[in-house]
């Protein structure tokens, strides 16, 4: 019992460093490509959603670069473009996702074309039109003030330690318009994402030249009429600010810096409008032409709806530009354009993702552990309800994850809690079945001997140890003895003997442990057993009673055989007759002995009772003899299926209390017409004989003689039986007659 409870103790404990381990893996950021996948699955099971802010995208795909030609184009495309749909469409902002540098013009290209396009595109963003062009740090590199060639890091400021002055700004766009110094735009923002990740984004970098916002930043602070004053960052949350002071958007910013990008469609989706840029350059060309009908269709492509009021991302879209990247809508992957997009639309609908603390986190990973390993270990290891509840509550707490994000934005951890709790499930039920396992052999070792296999199996199966080191329960004890065995070793030799014994005390155990008896012990010829202990058995002594006649009717069977047997076996085996005592009513059971070795048996005084009608029944010429309460205990759930014989009431060597006596004639298919009706004969003379008259009991008796099933000199081994027992009790009375006061009571005087 101690060391259950140590053990029960220490299991929890030994499960601990698995939770523990999740939440390392957890807060290293092991877990973060699995926990994308679970956050891509919620914004997938979510599905597409509307923006209040229209977002047009137009693209730089293979028909433009198939009729414009290869990239870089010369920069009057863009203005062309741009002009006409802030002033023509009525777009409100424009963003290029291109860094439109000097770095990596080819030497082929066109260098006075280059020029005026440039000219021409720099004189329009000199009059500060929402237009902003892409500035990166990203697979950028310069030359320093010393010629050395260095790459343009982006400040995390989570992570790096360097103050503004040591940071160089992007890589940003310059136009060479044929003067000493390019042209530089004011109109810029990032367009970097967090380590190349699509779904994270910073929104903002110190540099040593000024603060650079992002791409969507500067889009919407134009959307909205801000001047450059109108964005503000404080520790955590960059703040839209109107000229009066009032907020206008908070964004709340993780790492200081970071925000998540909330995917509000597909790359191909009907939320994304979507329009070429050659296509969009042809009709703004033709806005300029002499062509009345090419005029009206430009103006009727520039009235479209889409574009009043939207924001216009230029990117490219084609595989040649390798542009790419996945985003959590789609497996493959999209132009990363989208991502700006996307973030314009979570920061203006402000849809944020919430996230929970790293402390709540592991909160979760535990809560979710320690109830879901309770739930599937308290049952055992083969209970299917405590499963099916454990189940039930990872799934629920899946459901409410997604269902959270659905509704709240929350996104619920689901990686580390999930992975956490069904991994330390798994190791707990695993120990649990080894833990069962060993109890089973245990038990099994424990009990093996003593029961059916088929019994142990139940034992094992209840899940349920028997009470040991000893407890009361009604029981019913069994004990047999063969007549007169010691006369067996004077005329077997050993090795006849041990077969002969072998053979019949397999038989006997066979029928115990059938009925679900418990063997208890062998001693000699003697079998001891028990009904009732220690598996529960609601009708013990009835089953107890079978056995009688079953071991009886068995032993007819093996007589014939060893007749059969010729020479084999000597007279005495073949006439071999087994005496069996019941009794049934409180005992104490359990392991008896030393710390050491122990036996599992019975004690009381029912077994001595046991003992004494198996050692009785020789006095009363039966072979099988119960008290009464086995007899009582027996018809309650037997009723009509035993023929008893009531013998009397008898005070046995040892005790002082009469006990009423029956011998078992049989089942009552076997017990013939003539048996029954020596029983009739029988149950007269036994008034009789309550009535002090000798003479009728005698006469009784004598007539009952005749229809005993067993006779002596008819039947082997038969010495006596009951009728020829009471016509000595009775002729004894007749002869001494008891006092006035005698109750029938018999009192034995050997055991």
């Amino acid at each position: 019992m101690a060391k259950s409870r140590i053990s029960s103790f220490w299991a929890p404990v030994a499960l601990l460093p698995i939770p523990i381990l999740w939440c390392l893996l957890l807060a290293e950021g092991g877990l973060d490509g699995a926990r994308n996948w679970a956050v891509d699955m919620r914004i997938r099971a979510r599905g597409e959603i509307a923006s209040d802010v229209k977002v047009v995208y137009v693209d730089m795909d293979d028909r433009s670069i198939d009729e414009i030609g290869g990239v870089p184009w010369t920069r009057d495309y863009y203005a062309l473009v741009c002009r006409t749909l802030v002033e023509e469409a009525g777009v409100r902002a424009i963003g290029i996702d291109l860094v439109l540098s000097e770095n990596g013009i080819p030497e082929s290209v066109d260098r006075e074309r280059m020029i005026l396009g440039n000219r021409e595109f720099g004189q329009y963003l000199w009059g500060n039109p929402p237009v902003v062009l892409a500035a990166a740090f990203s697979a950028s590199q310069f030359r320093d003030i010393n010629g050395v060639r260095s790459t343009r890091e982006i400040p995390y400021l989570a992570t790096d330690d360097r103050v503004a002055d040591d940071i160089e700004p992007p890589e940003l766009p310059s136009f060479n318009i044929g003067g000493r110094l390019p042209f530089s735009p004011a109109g810029v923002g990032l367009i970097d994402t967090y380590l190349g990740d699509t779904r994270w984004v910073p929104l903002f970098a110190p540099t040593m030249v000024r603060t650079y916002y992002h791409l969507s930043v500067e889009l919407l602070r134009r959307y909205w009429g801000l001047g450059p004053e109108g964005v503000q960052v404080t520790e955590d949350e960059l703040l839209f600010v109107q000229e009066n002071g009032a907020v206008l958007r908070r964004v709340p910013l993780t790492d200081r810096q970071l925000v998540e990008v909330n995917w509000f469609s597909r790359w191909r989706s009907e939320y994304n409008p979507r329009i070429s840029f050659v296509e969009t350059w042809a009709y703004a060309k033709n806005l300029m032409s002499d062509n009345p009908e090419a005029v009206e269709s430009a103006r009727a492509f520039f009235a479209q709806d889409a574009f009043r009021d939207a924001i216009v991302l230029i990117g490219p879209v084609d595989a040649l530009l390798q542009d790419l990247g996945p985003t959590s809508f789609t497996e493959g992957n999209v132009p990363k354009v989208g991502v700006h997009g996307n973030m314009v639309k979570t920061i203006a609908n402000e849809q944020f993702f919430r996230r929970l603390t790293k402390e709540q986190g592991f909160a979760l990973v535990f809560l979710l552990t320690i109830f879901t390993t309770g739930f599937a270990v308290a049952g055992g290891a083969r209970s299917v309800l405590a499963r099916v509840l454990a189940v039930i509550l990872v799934a629920g707490y899946i459901v409410a994850g997604f269902a959270l994000f659905i509704n709240a934005q929350l996104v619920l951890p689901l990686v580390a809690p999930v992975g956490s709790a069904l991994s330390t499930t798994f190791v707990a039920v695993a120990w649990q079945y080894m833990q069962e396992q060993k109890a089973k052999n245990r038990m099994k070792g424990m009990f093996g001997t003593y029961l059916s296999p088929i019994v142990v199996n139940q034992m094992v199966e209840s899940g349920r140890d028997p009470e040991l080191g000893g407890h009361d329960a009604e029981i019913t004890p069994y004990f047999s003895d063969i007549q007169s065995f010691s006369a067996f070793s004077e005329v077997l030799t050993s090795s006849q003997l041990g077969e002969l014994l072998n053979e019949y005390l397999t038989v006997c155990t066979e029928i115990i442990q059938g009925e679900g008896g418990t063997l208890d012990k062998y001693i000699g010829d003697a079998v001891v057993a028990m009904f009732g202990a220690p598996v529960d058995l609601e009708d013990h002594a009835f089953k107890a009673c079978i056995v009688s006649q079953l071991v009886q009717r068995r032993l007819d069977e093996l007589r014939q055989k060893w007749i059969s047997e010729g020479d084999k076996w000597p007279n005495l085996v073949h006439e071999m007759r087994t005496r069996i005592g019941l009794n049934t009513g409180p005992c104490m059971i359990g392991n008896m002995g030393s710390t050491t070795r122990f036996n599992y048996t019975m004690m009381g005084d029912n077994v001595n009772l046991a003992a004494r009608m198996e050692s009785g029944a020789k006095s009363w010429g039966a072979f099988t003899m119960v008290t009464e309460s086995t007899k009582l205990a027996c018809e309650k759930h037997g009723a009509g299926q035993i023929v008893f014989r009531p013998l009397g009431r008898i005070v046995v060597k040892g005790r002082s209390q009469p006990v009423p006596i029956h011998e078992i004639m049989g089942l009552v298919d076997d017990v013939t017409a003539e048996g029954r009706e020596c029983l009739e004969l029988f149950h007269d003379g036994m008034d009789r004989y309550y009535q002090r008259d000798w003479s009728g009991a005698a006469e009784c008796f004598k007539r009952s003689e005749s229809k005993e099933p067993w006779q002596p000199g008819r039947d082997g081994g038969v010495k006596a039986n009951p009728s020829l027992v009471y016509q000595k009790i009775v002729a004894e009375m007749a002869a001494n007659p008891p006092a006035d006061d005698w109750d029938g009571v018999y009192v034995m005087t050997e055991k």
